[in-house]
């Protein structure tokens, strides 16, 4: 349903104009694997690349200890990837933008990383394209009093537990609420697996904010632009409507934004950093290129050339002009 339609018409002088869209033809796929392994972010990454249509998948991914994930390596041979590389951090980068000895340059890199990744993508874009400079991860939840505060803590943390510069965010209306959610993210820290890092994201950049009304959490949603908006309020659709600027939004209490993670359908590389207020996530669209087209026949020229002339002329553009003036005076002979 991504795959975007190619377009052509003739408009009213008989030109012909429209569009076609094409994949890129090798895209490399950054793949985190330092603190975590991630084979969800291989499938994120590489399925839309496939629909696409993009003929070489290439996918770079450390192995701190040495040894691949296998799991990373059965998303990768299910998802119909080519090559993969076990190499991270900046210099995965550069060796997918400009190549080595033993890997051929891509197109295009997507796929999110640690800091180091993202100053690397900013460095090469230019010479290659790519989908975003994607931050630490982030989560911010509207909650009403109908809100389970179990649920949320839950949701909370799994954003927390990706990184000590996570962040999670509960925006709500109802003061008992906030409390019981704290409480209930205390509780799980004492006995999380992954509470060291969690804890320290949670301390360091978590926040509780409470608000009149839930019209000020979507208008203070909207400032912070999330990565992930989690709505868990009694009419969701509604307030959804209010909503400007989010990366993917979580309809209602029974939409955990980890099934987003992994099988719910919106890509899970999303803008962050409040870059959801100008760019989307990840699709198919990323690996696609739209390249216009245009035919004019006699008559079209004749009727629409004269304009392209004049403007051409008032820039002192003089050959500009020229070449349709050629055209324009052999139909006049």
């Amino acid at each position: 349903r991504q795959m975007p339609a190619d377009e052509s018409w003739i408009d009213d002088h008989g030109a012909m104009l429209g569009w076609r869209w094409t994949p890129v033809s090798a895209a490399g796929l950054y793949v985190p694997g330092g603190i975590a392994s991630y084979p969800s972010s291989v499938l994120m990454n590489a399925i839309p690349a496939r629909v696409a249509g993009v003929q070489r998948l290439a996918i770079t991914v450390p192995t701190p200890d040495g040894q691949a994930n296998p799991l990373v390596l059965l998303a990768a041979r299910l998802a119909g990837v080519d090559e993969v590389y076990r190499i991270g951090g900046a210099q995965a980068i550069a060796a997918l933008a400009y190549g080595t000895e033993t890997i051929a340059p891509v197109d295009k890199i997507t796929g999110p990383g640690n800091a180091f990744v993202a100053a690397a993508k900013r460095r090469v874009f230019g010479k290659v394209g790519i989908d975003m400079i994607a931050g630490p991860s982030e989560i911010l939840v509207i909650a009403d009093a109908q809100a389970n505060p179990n649920w949320i803590a839950l949701d909370m943390l799994s954003q927390a537990e990706h990184d000590e510069s996570a962040q999670a965010i509960l925006i709500t209306d109802d003061t008992a609420l906030a409390k019981a959610v704290s409480d209930a993210i205390d509780g799980h820290l004492k006995v999380l697996e992954r509470r060291e890092i969690a804890g320290k994201s949670w301390r360091d950049f978590g926040a509780i904010i409470t608000v009149p009304d839930l019209n000020r959490a979507a208008e203070l949603s909207n400032r912070v632009a999330p990565e992930h908006l989690e709505l868990c309020v009694s009419d969701a659709d509604a307030l959804a409507e209010k909503i400007t600027h989010a990366g993917a939004i979580f309809l209602g209490h029974w939409t955990p934004e980890a099934i987003g993670d992994y099988v719910g359908g919106p890509n899970h590389v999303l803008p962050t950093a409040r870059s959801a207020r100008f760019s989307s996530g990840l699709s198919v669209m990323d690996f696609l290129k739209r390249t216009t087209l245009a035919r004019m026949t006699p008559e079209a020229l004749k009727a629409i050339g004269p304009a392209a002339q004049t403007l051409a002329n008032s820039e002192s553009l003089e050959a500009h002009g020229l070449s349709v003036r050629a055209r324009l005076d052999q139909l006049n002979d």
